[in-house]
């Protein structure tokens, strides 16, 4: 979650944007909008799916995570006090991992809410807050960790000068893999092979080869837009948000544009029985739309 900006709102109208080679009428559906399910918290990030196709996601001023049910659609509180959960992602045995920035921490959450803390610094410096995380093939996580000083730190004193993106392994070495301006959201692909980093403050997206455990290719520009939060569809077109929510194809090429009547868009995830329902976390409230295409991993 970056700071919150304000943004004039816009009408829920799909705008198709610079289409030249992709059919977007095969991924929307032309007459559907965004639906608001709830719009009962302060600042809503970090949604991701479980294998059931359920979207958990995190209220971070609230230090509350909550979940969309599919079956009922409905959003049910999850968990009270989770160090103030922000970015999130779900490991191979459907555990919850967390950003949890109250400490600088990152947490894994089973489903019946025991919590086991699996990060808690580098190089025995405190993480200034790590923001957004992806879980790979080997059992490891890369995270971003930039710095968004918190209005409920205490006595906080940044230990790590740079905000870089870490790869955790499976046993727990942690490795710094490159320094950026404010990186923040991040995405990952097994399917693909690609790894997404966005530098929000630099206004960039950066993407990488996943060559192996750990093992990334020099990162490349993939488009000129930063970005709080991110996924991928099955064609390897990627969503972006931040004024709404932002579709480039593989080429980096911007093909559509999903307005949202919000000041924020932090972030979004396919989620729902079939995993073709976006997720959209948006300032104060969550929104769903039903698309054509199907989420990837």
């Amino acid at each position: 979650m970056k700071n919150i900006l304000r943004l004039a709102p816009v009408g829920l109208v799909l705008v198709l944007t610079n289409c030249k080679s992709v059919n977007t009428n095969t991924m929307f559906y032309e007459d559907v909008k965004p639906e608001k399910i709830s719009d009962q918290f302060k600042f809503t990030e970090g949604p991701s799916s479980d294998k059931e196709g359920n979207v958990y996601f995190t209220d971070q001023p609230n230090d509350k995570i909550y979940y969309w049910d599919w079956k009922t659609n409905k959003v049910v509180e999850f968990l009270n006090k989770t160090g103030r959960a922000n970015g999130t992602h779900f490991d191979k045995d459907d555990n919850l991992i967390t950003c949890s920035d109250d400490n600088g921490e990152i947490w894994k959450i089973s489903k019946d809410k025991k919590v086991k803390v699996l990060l808690k610094g580098f190089e025995g410096k405190r993480l200034n807050g790590p923001n957004d995380v992806w879980n790979d093939e080997f059992g490891g996580m890369y995270f971003t960790d930039p710095l968004y000083k918190r209005d409920y730190w205490v006595d906080f004193k940044q230990e790590i000068p740079h905000k870089s993106l870490y790869y955790r392994s499976k046993d727990g070495n942690v490795t710094k893999i490159e320094t950026f301006t404010q990186p923040n959201g991040i995405i990952g692909s097994e399917k693909f092979k690609k790894l997404y980093v966005s530098d929000i403050d630099a206004g960039k997206t950066y993407v990488y080869d996943i060559l192996g455990e750990g093992k990334l290719s020099e990162k490349k520009l993939f488009c000129e837009m930063g970005s709080d939060g991110m996924t991928i569809d099955k064609h390897g077109n990627v969503y972006l948000t931040g004024k709404g929510v932002h579709v480039f194809n593989r080429e980096g090429k911007k093909i559509y544009h999903i307005p949202i009547d919000e000041d924020w868009t932090a972030n979004v995830t396919f989620g729902g029985k079939d995993h073709n329902v976006l997720f959209i976390t948006a300032s104060e409230s969550v929104y769903t739309l039903p698309t054509k295409v199907k989420g990837v991993k």
